[in-house]
């Protein structure tokens, strides 16, 4: 992240957005940020998606605003928001793509990341995007499990009901 994104005050005003420029983020380092002053700087992006409806990068600012909370689901939806708004920015798609990775949806996070790279605009997105794609590839490499439920589930359930059934014809006949 480039030092002009981080804002150096602690009450930063989310300005309105340009089409080329993203919002300062109030953090350096995602660990340090307090919950209040993060609560703060989500509520300011909220009410900007709102007077901006059109803005994806609002909108993936506060998807990575809402994954520093560690609010998967709401980051889900502001992500998929901006892709909604805009699916030929960028940073959307490459975000959406990390936050698969975070929680280890790998293969889907490896299709949203290919999607980044088509999107790049110039070198140092490509670069950010083929990065991201390779640690997706090495963690899926070295992954314990990668699980496809391809199969159905009807024969271990029956199986599974016909001993529970058993087990109980037994203790009720003892």
């Amino acid at each position: 992240m480039s030092n002009a994104l981080v804002a150096t005050t602690k009450n930063t005003q989310v300005a309105p957005q340009t089409a080329a420029a993203l919002p300062p983020v109030p953090w350096r380092d995602v660990y340090a940020v307090s919950s209040a002053d993060l609560a703060v700087y989500i509520r300011q992006l909220e009410q900007a998606c709102l007077d901006n409806p059109r803005s994806a990068d609002l909108r993936t600012c506060l998807g990575m605003a809402h994954a520093v909370n560690l609010d998967v689901y709401k980051s889900m939806d502001a992500l998929e928001d901006a892709r909604a708004v805009d699916p030929e920015n960028f940073w959307a798609q490459l975000k959406y793509a990390e936050l698969h990775y975070r929680i280890r949806a790998l293969n889907r996070a490896e299709e949203e990341t290919r999607r980044a790279t088509e999107l790049a605009a110039n070198p140092l997105q490509l670069a950010v995007a083929r990065r991201q794609m390779k640690e997706i590839r090495e963690l899926q490499h070295t992954a314990v499990r990668n699980v496809h439920w391809t199969k159905p589930l009807t024969v271990p359930t029956l199986v599974l009901s016909a001993m529970v059934a058993a087990v109980f014809l037994i203790m009720m006949w003892k």
